[in-house]
């Protein structure tokens, strides 16, 4: 039995750890931590959580845990899931992996001295819809890739205290919706690629409303990444990939549970519209995390492709004529 803890109680780990852990019987949620001891009490008994700790800490280093989901913001990625790694648990953490490249580094060779699995959260990529794209791509249906194009948009309104409009918290369009589009084409290239250009719009300073960045692979392979969380935005979750002998568009890969379409092209042929069935990308992500611990797997994100994307992360903003996040606050 693999005992979880959940560090903050947020949005996002009723859907992404609670529920999914509930419908198994090889994991369940043991204990919660909040910022708010009140809210952490709250939060405890709508969801049926059975223990309360009384901060970060405690959680980590109760002795009756396995697993830290650490669903915190990214400015508290990089030090609680080093004391979790060094206080023998596992970890999965949320996306972006933290901050900047710097603190994934830390974080990653962190992973490697305590010997204890450290899984990035992006939970697309464990859903068989993604897997089967991969697959039509990596075996040469599309041909050689030329190009690709990943939108993620949706409309996040600024409110006082929201933290994906705050800074000091790792908020921003490209932090957390644009590091699925870098995952998505540097998952698809199987390559890392260099920064052509990149242009961010700012309704606050240092925070991105929108980017658009573009990138080139080895081999002149370019892609286009597009993300914005403004108000006005329309919803658009997508991504393309043109080859020498067709292509393929991928609708809505982030949560394709809730509705997908991969369409191919092939040059002189009809095209095709495949949708894949499937649970939740959150019963995947869950269950891969399980079978990495139990050494059944080896982890498809977290380590060096963890790393690597705040490296684009990072090159995109610079590029772009912003600060990583983090940097502002070191210097």
């Amino acid at each position: 039995m693999i005992r979880i803890g959940i560090l903050g109680a947020s949005k996002i780990a009723p859907k992404a750890m609670i529920e999914p852990a509930r419908r198994r019987t090889d994991c369940r949620v043991v204990a919660i931590a909040a910022r708010d001891a009140e809210r952490a009490a709250a939060y405890a008994e709508e969801h049926e959580i059975q223990h309360v700790a009384e901060s970060y800490a405690a959680l980590v280093a109760r002795n009756d845990i396995d697993l830290i989901y650490n669903a915190l913001p990214p400015n508290r990625h990089t030090d609680l899931t080093i004391a979790a790694l060094r206080a023998g648990k596992a970890v999965l953490c949320e996306k972006p992996f933290a901050m900047n490249a710097d603190e994934a580094d830390v974080m990653q060779r962190a992973a490697e001295e305590t010997g204890r699995p450290l899984v990035e959260a992006f939970h697309y990529r464990f859903h068989p819809a993604f897997i089967h794209a991969l697959g039509h791509v990596r075996s040469g249906h599309v041909g050689k890739i030329l190009s690709m194009e990943a939108d993620f948009s949706v409309a996040i309104p600024y409110r006082p205290g929201e933290l994906r409009h705050t800074l000091e918290t790792g908020g921003g369009a490209l932090m957390d919706l644009g590091c699925y589009c870098i995952h998505m084409v540097r998952t698809m290239a199987g390559a890392e690629p260099s920064v052509a250009s990149a242009q961010c719009h700012c309704d606050r300073p240092g925070v991105d409303i929108s980017t658009h960045a573009r990138l080139v692979f080895p081999g002149d392979v370019t892609a286009s990444i597009m993300t914005s969380m403004s108000e006005t935005v329309t919803r658009r979750i997508q991504l393309h990939v043109e080859g020498t002998k067709g292509s393929l568009t991928f609708n809505n890969p982030i949560h394709p549970h809730r509705g997908h379409t991969i369409i191919l092209q092939r040059h002189g042929q009809p095209d095709r519209t495949e949708t894949i069935p499937g649970e939740s990308t959150y019963e995947y992500q869950l269950a891969h995390m399980v079978d990495v611990i139990a050494g059944r797997a080896e982890p498809l994100t977290g380590g060096e492709d963890a790393v690597a994307n705040m490296r684009l992360i990072d090159a995109i903003y610079r590029s772009a004529g912003l600060q990583p996040r983090g940097a502002e606050q070191a210097s």
